[in-house]
């Protein structure tokens, strides 16, 4: 069933269009900055070497993958999709901004397969929620990973 909206509405509020436009905007790659975990326990990588590349439309819906050293340094994959939520924007050059993406997580094995959750065959679903800043063609982004932690990261827009 296709959903129709009416050209005043999607040109006032981008996004609203559906399904998403196949349409590459820019790129954003980034890396980690900082990461702190709730409850550190002595085992824990807080040295994630996050590289991701983002690829946005001009409607605010993204796609990336992501590679990290995970919580017990193990090389990780996060392939998802998401959307941005702009939530204030002080000056032409800078909006702050909320980002939701899901998808799926690779990585946690053998015995650091159960610290995360529905993690069958290796592969688990996840969802992380972020907060960020966008200053002309730099981000930052404050990424809660669950209830275990959180990542800063930084990146370019191309």
């Amino acid at each position: 069933m296709a959903v129709s909206i009416s050209t005043a509405a999607s040109a006032e509020e981008p996004g609203l269009d559906w399904p998403p436009t196949l349409a590459l905007e820019h790129v954003l790659v980034q890396t980690s900055l900082y990461t702190r975990h709730f409850n550190p326990q002595p085992d824990h990588n807080n040295q994630q070497d996050l590289i991701s590349l983002e690829l946005h439309n001009p409607h605010r819906w993204l796609a990336g993958t992501a590679w990290f050293k995970n919580s017990f340094d193990q090389p990780s994959w996060y392939f998802y999709a998401g959307r941005e939520f702009p939530l204030w924007r002080p000056s032409d050059d800078v909006t702050v901004r909320a980002k939701l993406t899901a998808g799926l997580l690779r990585g946690y094995k053998d015995e650091r397969q159960d610290n995360i959750p529905f993690n069958h065959y290796g592969i688990a679903p996840a969802a992380l929620p972020s907060i960020g800043v966008q200053w002309g063609r730099f981000e930052s982004d404050l990424i809660l990973f669950g209830t275990a932690g959180m990542m800063v990261t930084g990146g370019i827009r191309f």
